[in-house]
């Protein structure tokens, strides 16, 4: 997706070899418009797939989740938590994550009212590096009946095993830029 890749070049920056740091427009402060083009593309990408629920994980999935929402007919959207509240139902789901940027585990949480085996999920997220966050929530998938439909990703880092991974389990996925190399001068390199 060339919005995106212009975004990330313009206003991204690599912080070495590992960290690419897009908090000017994905994941602090949020571009609307490029959020919206960008559910337009998954809803494209997916376009074939019946999809009644988008699942994502807390924070920076959710605002371009629900923003894609729009483009797959309003369909819900289900975020697994990262931290037990007292408004959570007690019946939930859980898998653990462990997250690169923060490095610590999470236990995620979904309420089992939200998600069933009726449902056709789209998982959607900001980022797939090593892919932990995508396996946490296909988990949660497995463990309420529900069907995976397949992934939408804004940003993989293709130089980490996550999509290679995910793509061999024979899960769709589609990411909208796929960033091969990044290198200690600040060059960012897409996958074609």
């Amino acid at each position: 997706m060339e919005l995106l890749k212009n975004k990330i070049l313009n206003d991204g920056h690599a912080l070495g070899k590992d960290i690419l740091k897009v908090d000017s427009f994905l994941n602090h402060q949020l571009d609307i418009r490029l959020f919206e083009a960008m559910g337009e593309e998954f809803a494209r990408r997916f376009e074939n797939v019946e999809v009644t629920k988008i699942l994502t994980i807390e924070t920076s999935g959710i605002a371009i989740a629900a923003v894609a929402a729009k483009y797959f007919d309003y369909c819900p959207v289900v975020f697994g938590k990262k931290n037990a509240s007292l408004n959570l139902d007690k019946d939930i789901y859980t898998s653990e994550v462990y997250s690169f940027t923060k490095q610590q585990t999470y236990q995620i949480m979904v309420s089992k009212k939200y998600l069933n085996p009726e449902d056709k999920v789209l998982i959607i997220d900001d980022f797939l590096a090593n892919g932990k966050a995508v396996e946490a929530l296909e988990e949660i998938v497995k463990q309420s009946g529900a069907q995976l439909m397949g992934v939408g990703i804004a940003i993989e880092k293709g130089f980490q095993n996550g999509g290679k991974e995910i793509r061999a389990s024979g899960t769709r996925l589609e990411s909208l830029a796929i960033v091969d190399e990044m290198h200690e001068d600040g060059t960012i390199i897409f996958r074609d």
